[in-house]
Order: structure tokens, then sequence, then C-alpha cells
């Protein structure tokens, strides 16, 4: 038990502290320090909200697709290559206004109606990052692997002592970020494939089963690996 669950004291990753030891123990546990590393900021889930600046293109869509859940509005699909995409719309993101409306108690229906019906120069709006997302980094070990396993997007298992245990990853969650790019709707296999070259230090984003299921409802899994934006965003 004890390695699968560390105490509070072997997981500090105060940067400072960091710095002014000169490293672990033999056989003790750090978690990384996430701070200097690329993927992390990449999924970087910030505090309060932003404010965006929506277009639409010559075909009139905005590549977005949204889903009410719990009396709010959140987007279900980003699509590659279109104005979502461009201004840094992601999977999860919860939509507050539209055009200084507040969309608190929207349908969907309701919500692609606006936008349909919103500037194709400018729609305006106000967004709070990915509330029902988290983020965990952390790092492989000397096989490559940092110790979980999932079966169509979804943990189901982790590998005792390893750096997902150590961490708090648990299962029953779905993966929606690997260093903050999409792989919502990828197969099992693309997805270890972008683990396995994506560096010593993981950051994983990942969202409950049950409000993953129903954030995805409705969108068949053809339209979320050929359509939903897997690039790698910007810092």
């Amino acid at each position: 038990m004890a390695t699968l669950y560390p105490s509070l004291e072997d997981l500090k990753v105060d940067q400072a502290m960091q710095a002014a030891v000169s490293g672990p123990s033999p056989g003790q546990v750090v978690a990384p320090v996430s701070g200097n590393s690329l993927g992390a900021l990449r999924a970087e889930i910030k505090p309060g909200v932003r404010e965006i600046h929506l277009c639409k293109d010559e075909r009139g869509k905005t590549g977005l697709r949204l889903q009410a859940i719990d009396k709010g509005l959140f987007v279900q699909l980003v699509q590659a290559n279109t104005p979502a995409s461009l201004v840094g719309l992601r999977f999860g993101d919860q939509i507050l206004q539209i055009d200084g409306r507040d969309c608190a108690g929207w349908s969907t229906d309701k919500a692609h109606q606006v936008v349909k019906k919103a500037s194709a120069e400018k729609i305006v709006i106000v967004v709070r990052d990915r509330p029902f997302q988290r983020t965990i980094t952390m790092h492989k070990d000397s096989t490559g692997h940092v110790g979980f396993v999932i079966k169509k997007g979804k943990i189901i298992s982790l590998v005792k002592g390893s750096s997902a245990a150590r961490n708090g990853l648990l299962t029953n969650h779905y993966v929606c970020e690997v260093n903050g790019q999409n792989v919502i709707g990828l197969k099992d296999k693309e997805v270890t494939e972008i683990l396995a070259t994506a560096g010593n230090v993981i950051t994983l984003t990942i969202i409950p089963t049950v409000i993953y299921e129903h954030m995805v409802k409705k969108l068949s899994p053809t339209l979320l690996h050929h359509t939903m934006d897997h690039s790698i965003p910007d810092v």
C-alpha cells in the first residue's frame, strides 16, 4: 500500500522546494515537476473566464457543436481547420455567453440556432476552460510506460507502483488529451503511438466516464475520429 498511496510529503511538487534539494533519496516517491513541461503547458486548464471572437467560414460554418448538460452549455466537437479550432476552443469548454446573452438553461437546439443566426464576421463568446476535466502529469519508467491501460479511450486499469498510480490517475475516466493534443475518437493503437512519441513526461487530461458519455451523446465514433481537431495546440 505504501508505494501505491505515498504521503503528501513525498508528492510535493513545489518547484522552489525541488530546486533546494539535490534530488529524491533512493526509494522516495516524487511526482514530476510539470512547470517546465511543454505538454503540461499545452494542457493547462486555466481558472477564470475568457472572451473569444469567433467567425464563420465561407460556407457560414463555425466548426463547433455544442451540448447542454446540467443547465450549462459545453463544446461537444471542434472540427479540424475551422474557425472554432483557430480560436482555441476545446472539447469540454463551457460556453457562458454568446453575444452578450447568458447561455445558462439553454437547450442544445437553442444554442445552435443562436450561433446559426449570429453575425458571420464576429460572434463574441465567453468561455470557461473545461470545468469537468483535470490534468495529471506523470513520468515514464525505464520501459517507456507510465502504468495504465486504455480500452476504447477509457482507462480500465492501473499498474501498481507506477507513475500513473502514484500521481492519482483514476480508472473509469476517458483520456481527452495527451500533452494537450486531443485524442478523443482515435483508436487505442493511435493513442498508444502518441504516448510512445510524447517524451518522458506525460500530461493526460481526463474526464469521468458518466460526463464523457453524456457529452458525446448522438455523435458517431466515425465523426469523432475523422472530424475532431486532433492537432497539437500552440502554447
